[in-house]
């Protein structure tokens, strides 16, 4: 099972996640607590160990500042995480094909985040052109990052028809990763509040997400 750990936006948020190795560390350019310039993600990633993958998190974002992030903070993954739809992201999957082969070199993968409100919404999501889905919670008026709980029944009343892979989203933590782990069996995990302690993230807690990982779903490569 894979795990992201997104809104990292401190040298010691780099410095936990070189200890705890998740696949995917995940920086927030949207308007948000957790919020990072490009320039700031770059500088960041510097300190990043070999082995972790970089997700930009973004919100109905120009085509313009997608690609900039991209290039400044040379992500491996560009998540979408508005209201976009089949359009924009067909948009930048032909604007980051159109520069992959020069600044960038590969190109990124593209994620696309849909919020969990009824089996059709998944349905629909699993034809866009992305690479991956990340199924978080609905939360009127946010994005995501607000610790609800997605609905984890509906997820799985519906994951045999998706045939894309999905990371799961939305509340998770130490005291309930194990039960939606096993009741959702994702490809990935991504948590962002719960591995935080006062807003910040906490090593202790990202210990405890991998520990359980690795109890539930055997060692990690």
């Amino acid at each position: 099972m894979k795990i992201k750990f997104c809104g990292l936006r401190r040298p010691e948020d780099i410095e936990y996640a070189n200890q705890t190795r998740p696949d995917y560390i995940g920086f927030v350019f949207a308007k948000s607590k957790r919020q990072v310039s490009p320039e700031l993600a770059g500088q960041l990633g510097l300190g990043l160990a070999e082995g972790m993958k970089k997700v930009g998190v973004f919100v109905n974002a120009p085509l313009e500042e997608i690609l900039e992030a991209v290039r400044l903070a040379k992500l491996d993954v560009v998540q979408l995480h508005g209201d976009e739809g089949p359009e924009e992201i067909r948009a930048v999957k032909e604007a980051l094909s159109g520069v992959c082969s020069g600044t960038i070199g590969k190109c990124p993968e593209i994620w696309k985040a849909v919020r969990t409100t009824d089996a059709a919404v998944l349905l629909a999501a699993d034809g866009l052109e992305v690479d991956r889905l990340l199924l978080d919670a609905f939360t009127p008026g946010m994005a995501g990052g607000t610790g609800v709980v997605a609905d984890w029944n509906m997820i799985r009343g519906v994951k045999e028809q998706l045939a894309k892979p999905f990371f799961l989203a939305g509340g998770l933590n130490t005291g309930n990763l194990e039960e939606a782990m096993r009741a959702v069996e994702p490809y990935g995990i991504d948590l962002s509040s719960g591995i935080e302690t006062d807003g910040f993230k906490d090593l202790s807690k990202m210990e405890g997400i991998i520990e359980i990982i690795e109890r539930v779903g055997g060692k990690r490569a």
